[in-house]
C-alpha cells in the first residue's frame, strides 16, 4: 500500500494524474489498451485538473471506461455519476464514446446490473474482470462504490455487479461493482481529501483495527497495489512514518 499525502485537493488530483499517466503509458505499450473504471462524488473534480495536466501525453483512444458504481438515474440527471465524469472528464479529453460504458437507464436496477455484466464482458468475456486502474472515493461512513457498511452486498461473491434498492444514501437505487471485481483489479487509488475523513484514514491504512472492517478498508487486491491520495486534512491523524 502507497499512503501519498498533498498539501491541497489541486496536488491531489496532480499525484493522482500522475500515476494515471504511469499506468496508462506502462499498460498500453504492454497490452494495446487500459481498463479503468471511474467513481462519482467530489473525485471527477479533483481528476480534472490532473488529467488536464497530462492529456497531450496519454492516449485516451485505447482507454476503455467504465464505472465502479452508477446511480439508476438518466445519464442527464444531476446525480449521474456519468454526468458528473463527463462535465470533469470526458469533455476535454477523447475517449472514444463506444469505449466509455455507460448504464442503460431505462432498466430496473435487477436488470442494468445484467446489462452492465455484459457490458464487461465486452472487454473480458466471461472472466472476472480485471481492470487495470480503479478511481475510488469514500464517503464520511467508510463507503465505497455503493458497498455500504453492514449491507448484505459486502458479501457477495458470485455476480461481478449487484443492484441495491436500499442504499442508505440517496438515490436509493443503484448498480456497483463487487468486492470480487475490485479485489481483482491490478492497480486501485482511493482519493479522500477533508478533515472529514480523518478519523477513517488509519482504519483504511491498516494502522487502526475495526470490526468489522469498513468497506473501503476491505478491498484486499489479490495480486495489485492499492494506493491513497490524500490532502494534509485527511492525513491529520496519521504520523510521519505513514506517509509517503
Amino acid at each position: 500500500m502507497v499512503v501519498h499525502v498533498s498539501s491541497t485537493s489541486d496536488k491531489v488530483g496532480a499525484a493522482v494524474g500522475q500515476l494515471i499517466f504511469k499506468l496508462s503509458k506502462e499498460t498500453i505499450t504492454a497490452n494495446g489498451r487500459f481498463t479503468v473504471a471511474l467513481s462519482g462524488g467530489s473525485l471527477p473534480k479533483i481528476l480534472k485538473k490532473g488529467l488536464q495536466a497530462i492529456k497531450d501525453e496519454v492516449d485516451f483512444s485505447k482507454w476503455f471506461v467504465y464505472f465502479a458504481d452508477e446511480r439508476c438515474v438518466s445519464l442527464e440527471h444531476n446525480d449521474s455519476n456519468y454526468k458528473a465524469c463527463k462535465e470533469a472528464l470526458f469533455d476535454f479529453i477523447s475517449i472514444p464514446e463506444s469505449q466509455i460504458f455507460s448504464i442503460d437507464a431505462s432498466l430496473t436496477p435487477k436488470s442494468m446490473a445484467v446489462d452492465y455484466t455484459k457490458k464487461l464482458a465486452e472487454v473480458w468475456g466471461n472472466d472476472l474482470p480485471r481492470f487495470d486502474l480503479i478511481l475510488l472515493g469514500m464517503g464520511p461512513d467508510g463507503h465505497t462504490c455503493s458497498l455500504f457498511p453492514g449491507h448484505p452486498l459486502l458479501e457477495e461473491k458470485t455476480l461481478f455487479v449487484a443492484s441495491i434498492e436500499d442504499s442508505p444514501k440517496p438515490p436509493s437505487q443503484r448498480i456497483t461493482l463487487t468486492y470480487p471485481v475490485v479485489n481483482n483489479a491490478a492497480n486501485v487509488a482511493f482519493v479522500a481529501t477533508g478533515a472529514g475523513k480523518a478519523e477513517l484514514i488509519p482504519h483504511m491504512v491498516g494502522i487502526e483495527k475495526r470490526t468489522p472492517p469498513l468497506p473501503a478498508a476491505n478491498i484486499k487486491l489479490i495480486d495489485g497495489e492499492i494506493y491513497w491520495f490524500i490532502d494534509e486534512d485527511a492525513a491529520a491523524m496519521l504520523s510521519e512514518d505513514a506517509r509517503m
